[in-house]
């Protein structure tokens, strides 16, 4: 180790290190909670105000951190936010957690990352750990970062350090967290993948050290490849099952008691989220531009998207079957966001399947916990409580999203048609004659 890196190796392991997290949405309020309860003083960079202000105050803005986990380290002062670059040039790391959409031609959107790199570059000194954790194609840590910071004369490695450490973040799971589940680490030269395995230490006690960004980057992309692959199967299997007569889930539960070789997966509504939508295809596009196209991929991301379409199918042939017509029909969707019990609306399959339906002509209204207003394309709708006149007065009640907090037996009881998407009504005993699944 040089100086450089004994120094930083040093404040990293005593806790004296002062790290700054560029993006405090889910990933970064998640990871600069852990960091601060491990001991270090954590400095949040965000560019939205109401959230800088709220943190401040020591306020959540996310289900999956409690207000009375983040106002104790508000108030110990080890953990803060601004809207200023300015104080990544007080810390020792620095943690780059933003955005990575895609453009409208379904490719790489990385100007978050280079923005926030930017930004970075006037503040940045000698002796500095940089992380990148936004999802990215393979080769953006050494091809994209990388020269910005050398065009300083920073030497990675020697004076400055880099790596990749993809976020593994999953909204709503009470199980694992970013407190238990490993991390892996890519450093552009062993000694960052070792100075990033030393702040990473103080979140988990399970780092995986890869040999390169490129291999964590790719690492990341195949997790969430795998799920969308997955998915789509699990979404075809749905189609074909309704056409021969099988109940889907049913079948995936069964094939599920083998103890080996099988992990279920299950059909929806659609893909949502950041992730599953996105990151397949930043990992479709890299192949691509070698000349070679990954056909599976595409195939899956093909299937997947069009669940949506295929609901609202559903939803108007149900509604043929009792002599009723999708336009003019009530329709109350039951949930909006992306998953159960996160106020996330990223990527929901929920709002193209409600703009769809408003396209044609269904009176749409929607009940979620999570989400008290809605703006789509041009509309703007207000949340509803599910109550029992609620739900018997809709010609439909459309289950997108399965939120523990609605009342699946009233729902049930009530409505005269469901559409359940996600299997919520599984344990429902009564008659499902009105129940019509995916």
């Amino acid at each position: 180790m040089n100086h450089w890196s004994k120094q930083l190796k040093e404040k990293l392991d005593s806790r004296r290190a002062r790290v700054s997290i560029v993006g405090m949405g889910y990933v970064g309020l998640s990871l600069a909670v852990e960091l601060a309860k491990a001991g270090l003083t954590v400095r949040g960079i965000d560019l939205d105000l109401e959230r800088v202000n709220l943190l401040n105050r020591g306020e959540s803005y996310l289900v999956d951190v409690a207000a009375d986990t983040l106002a104790p380290l508000v108030a110990a002062g080890t953990l803060s936010a601004t809207t200023s670059f300015e104080d990544a040039e007080s810390a020792d790391a620095i943690v780059i957690c933003v955005p990575t959409p895609l453009r409208k031609g379904k490719e790489p959107d990385i100007s978050f990352i280079l923005s926030a790199v930017e930004n970075l570059l006037p503040r940045l000194r000698q002796g500095q750990l940089m992380v990148l954790e936004s999802t990215t194609f393979p080769g953006t840590t050494e091809e994209v970062v990388q020269p910005r910071i050398e065009s300083l004369g920073r030497v990675i490695g020697d004076d400055y350090f880099l790596a990749f450490s993809p976020e593994r973040v999953d909204p709503g799971n009470k199980r694992f967290t970013t407190a238990n589940i490993p991390k892996v680490v890519g450093g552009v030269t062993a000694e960052c993948t070792e100075l990033a395995a030393a702040l990473y230490s103080h979140v988990t006690s399970s780092v995986f050290r890869a040999t390169s960004p490129r291999v964590a980057e790719t690492a990341k992309l195949l997790e969430n490849t795998f799920r969308s692959v997955n998915i789509a199967l699990a979404n075809e299997l749905a189609l074909a099952c309704r056409k021969i007569g099988v109940d889907p889930w049913e079948v995936i539960d069964a094939a599920a008691t083998k103890p080996f070789g099988f992990m279920p997966f299950y059909p929806g509504p659609g893909i949502g989220g950041h992730c599953i939508p996105v990151d397949p295809l930043y990992l479709s596009w890299k192949i691509r531009l070698t000349g070679y196209e990954a056909q599976f991929i595409s195939l899956a991301d093909q299937i997947n998207r069009t669940m949506p379409e295929h609901v609202v199918t559903l939803v108007s042939d149900s509604l043929n079957e009792r002599a009723k017509a999708l336009r003019g029909s009530s329709v109350l969707v039951m949930g909006i966001t992306y998953k159960a019990d996160v106020n996330d609306i990223r990527e929901s399959p929920a709002l193209e399947i409600v703009e769809m339906l408003m396209k044609k002509g269904a009176r749409v209204s929607y009940a979620d916990p999570f989400t008290p207003q809605l703006a789509l394309d041009g509309h703007k709708l207000a949340a509803i409580a599910p109550t029992p006149e609620a739900l018997a007065a809709a010609d439909c009640v459309l289950i997108l999203t399965n939120h523990s907090s609605f009342d699946y037996a009233a729902i049930a009881d009530r409505a005269s048609l469901v559409v359940d998407t996600r299997n919520a009504l599984k344990r429902y005993r009564g008659s499902k004659k009105s129940i019509v699944t995916l």
